[in-house]
């Protein structure tokens, strides 16, 4: 599958449980996971970067 968000990408995080509000750039395309692309994403406003999978994100 090929990966819908690229290095640099401004992208937030889909709108529910446990869904941390704000802007993330996408810091680096990762394996995927349960079949789907992963990315390493970090936001401005903390310290440590996360995981998501694309359907967990959306581009801004």
């Amino acid at each position: 599958m090929q990966a819908k968000y690229k290095l640099n990408a401004q992208v937030e995080f889909v709108v529910g449980f446990r869904s941390p509000p704000g802007r993330f750039r996408v810091i680096r395309e990762l394996p995927p996971e349960r079949g789907e692309p992963s990315y390493r994403v970090k936001s401005e406003q903390e310290a440590f970067e996360r995981v998501a999978r694309e359907s967990e994100l959306r581009g801004l």
